[in-house]
């Protein structure tokens, strides 16, 4: 095996949200050199909170381009690095962890997958047609494009309301579509939206169709109970229907039915040294707080185990 001493790390996260800078400062503050590899710049998911209200200690609300800015220089006071470059696979060599990136092999006696997870999209007519041109999973990023406009949102999370509440600052009108009759958010944040009077939800409905030429110009919706269908204009369509965590890299761990890896409470998954932290990991609560507390359990677990190995004591 040709090794670049390099790129040697005892800890590497492979994401740099959330998860992955929490775990990285964990891991070298306890002394292990430690990295976190990104496809693209640090932040994942937190990058899209335009404010962040419910972090304990953080007050007023925060932006999360702010927060990740933060957390990343904070890691890295601590001696931990942060790059850019895209894992391709990894695989386990007796006690060493070997990751194929797009700059090169980087090697580890511990990796935490903290890859995250991707929206999930409405798989109709006219969405992938119209993506970036009036069709968004990210109302931070494009909410500000369609001032004084008709917005729809799809969904009835707590994602979904949020993005609903922050575009209602932004557009003339905005229509949050729910298949249901009864929003899923908590009820705080579901309240803030039954209360906003820019906000209307199309309760019992699914969008079918989204229409336009250049650009989006309707939706046709369907109630769920009675199966008839309407035409309505629309500037802007948001979708925010959950998310579908990022496994691909090993696809052989132990998932649960909604495809988010098992892990045990140390955040260890099935391979000895391989942990999993964040959006990625099955559990019942995703936030930027759980996926910080996530991140630095597994980092914590990892010294641990790299201790143990250095003694021969773990395989």
């Amino acid at each position: 095996m040709s090794e670049n001493v390099q790129n040697e790390f005892d800890f590497i996260s492979v994401g740099a949200g959330a998860a992955g800078l929490a775990a990285v400062q964990y891991a070298a503050r306890s002394g292990l050199s430690a990295l976190a590899l990104d496809i693209s710049m640090a932040g994942g998911q937190v990058l899209k909170i335009a404010g962040l209200e419910n972090y304990p200690g953080v007050f007023p609300a925060a932006n999360g381009y702010a927060l990740i800015q933060t957390m990343q220089e904070q890691a890295k006071a601590f001696g931990a690095e942060v790059a850019s470059a895209q894992v391709k696979s990894i695989d386990k060599i007796q006690n060493k962890f070997k990751l194929e990136t797009s700059k090169g092999q980087y090697f580890a006696k511990a990796v935490v997958l903290a890859t995250g997870a991707e929206h999930r999209k409405l798989n109709v007519p006219g969405e992938k047609e119209f993506e970036g041109r009036g069709v968004s999973y990210c109302a931070v990023c494009d909410g500000p494009l369609f001032r004084n406009k008709t917005i729809f949102v799809v969904g009835g999370g707590d994602a979904a309301c949020d993005e609903a509440n922050y575009l209602s600052q932004l557009a003339d009108k905005v229509y949050l579509v729910h298949r249901r009759d009864q929003l899923r958010a908590q009820k705080a944040v579901a309240d803030r939206v039954l209360a906003n009077p820019k906000i209307s939800v199309l309760w019992n409905s699914v969008v079918t169709q989204i229409l336009g030429e250049q650009k989006i110009s309707a939706v046709v919706l369907q109630n769920t109970q009675t199966g008839a269908t309407t035409q309505m204009p629309c500037d802007a369509l948001f979708v925010s229907v959950g998310m579908v965590p990022q496994t691909e890299l090993l696809s052989m761990l132990k998932t649960d039915p909604a495809g988010y890896i098992v892990t045990d409470e140390k955040m260890q998954t099935a391979i000895p040294g391989l942990y999993a932290a964040g959006d990625v990991r099955s559990k019942p609560f995703r936030q930027v707080v759980t996926a910080v507390s996530d991140g630095a359990i597994a980092a914590y677990e990892a010294a641990a185990y790299i201790r143990a190995l250095e003694q021969g004591g773990a395989k």
